[in-house]
């Protein structure tokens, strides 16, 4: 039934069924997750920002898995079943909590891989002065 998880952004100034937050439902294991996290590091986009943090990485991870399905933006309380994978509450780019009963362990050599494929997937997107491009 997928590979679901929440990406939820961690902010003391905001309630948390409020946080801007990313379904994910074919890429939500760890190793995809913190493969997205450290390309959009690697990018050089803000971190500390609840808006301009949630909309870029939805645009990294868009442009890596491609097609029309699978992932969605939201309110973390609009999202009911988080998923197989949980959610992960992140902050400046690392995750700061991951709310789950059960996740796959987190592979070193799987998250070089997706991270690798997002930097790849995204490289065009982005401006000649960004870090990666």
């Amino acid at each position: 039934m997928g590979n679901r998880a929440v990406i939820a952004f961690k902010s003391k100034h905001q309630e948390k069924d409020q946080s801007p937050a990313i379904y994910l439902h074919w890429s939500g294991s760890p190793h995809h997750v913190h493969g997205f996290l450290k390309a959009a590091k690697e990018f050089g986009i803000r971190g500390d920002d609840p808006s301009y943090c949630m909309a870029r990485l939805t645009q990294v991870i868009g442009n890596t898995i491609g097609g029309t399905l699978s992932m969605g933006i939201g309110c973390y309380g609009n999202f009911g079943d988080q998923g197989n994978n949980g959610v992960y509450w992140i902050k400046n780019w690392e995750v700061v909590e991951h709310d789950t009963d059960w996740a796959e362990e987190l592979e070193p050599k799987g998250v070089e891989a997706v991270y690798q494929d997002t930097l790849e997937a995204n490289k065009a997107h982005f401006k000649q002065g960004d870090k990666v491009a």
